[in-house]
């Protein structure tokens, strides 16, 4: 396996010097190329703080962050960019979907914006929708669609360009539990099947159960790691029972 993602006493601090927050307090963090990276913690442990760091969303106050081998402060903004572009993929909480465009355009877009040929990126897109369950709707404006068949689009749209590594910030935050099991679902056979590395930070036991492993945050630091060695299940419930010893979670039902 190679480390596609790693952080080096990652640290950010919010405010001035009277009044500062340590968001972060020096992370140290590799991820596996194909891993399925679960983030939780409770509210202002850091999770999304990290998450945006690492996705080039924001900057660190200090440390280092390598992604595919590149330090992203060594990198000019030309550079930076391509990076985004190419190896980066986000899935969003609130979908982010074009709402004047149809379903098949918001997919299309990404592969729009680079200008390729127009028969490619048709051949992708249906492509795509297949593997997502939304070959159906690709002709629909998001207004017409379903939280979960939103959110797929939204996935869909993330997956497009091929990315080594997909970003999920809270993506079933706003999903009934049937929408959730069926983007998880997905998402974990986009894991599984291509390869994509994922991370992503969740609240939800359910959601996290499907990770490969997971960090918990509290106070900015790595709190504790889980790794899956058996039944979903019973990681499940190796979730709850970490999350209860914070004094909170997900009591979502298996």
């Amino acid at each position: 396996m190679s480390t596609i993602i790693e952080t080096k006493n990652l640290k950010k601090v919010y405010g001035t010097k009277g009044v500062s927050f340590n968001a972060l307090d020096g992370i140290d963090l590799k991820v596996e190329k194909g891993d399925f990276l679960g983030i939780m913690g409770p509210s202002g442990a850091g999770k999304t703080t990290l998450l945006n760091l690492i996705s080039t969303i924001d900057k660190p106050t200090s440390g280092e962050i390598f992604l595919e081998g590149k330090e992203l402060n060594n990198l000019k903004d030309r550079e930076l960019a391509k990076l985004r572009r190419n190896s980066i993929g986000f899935i969003f909480q609130d979908f982010n979907l074009l709402d004047n465009m149809t379903v098949e355009d918001n997919i299309a877009l990404p592969l729009a914006l680079e200008r390729k040929h127009h028969k490619n990126i048709l051949n992708k897109v249906d492509e795509i929708s297949s593997f997502f369950g939304i070959k159906d709707h690709i002709k629909k404006y998001p207004y017409q669609l379903s939280g979960g068949q939103k959110q797929r689009t939204a996935a869909a749209r993330a997956l497009i360009t091929s990315p080594s590594v997909i970003f999920a910030d809270e993506p079933t935050g706003a999903l009934d539990s049937k929408s959730s099991a069926e983007l998880l679902q997905s998402m974990l056979k986009m894991n599984e099947e291509f390869h994509t590395t994922v991370m992503m930070v969740t609240h939800d036991a359910f959601a996290a159960s499907y990770c490969k492993r997971i960090l918990f945050l509290k106070d900015g630091k790595i709190y504790a790691r889980l790794d899956k060695n058996e039944s979903r299940k019973e990681f499940f419930h190796r979730i709850l029972d970490l999350l209860s010893s914070f004094g909170g979670g997900s009591h979502e039902h298996f």
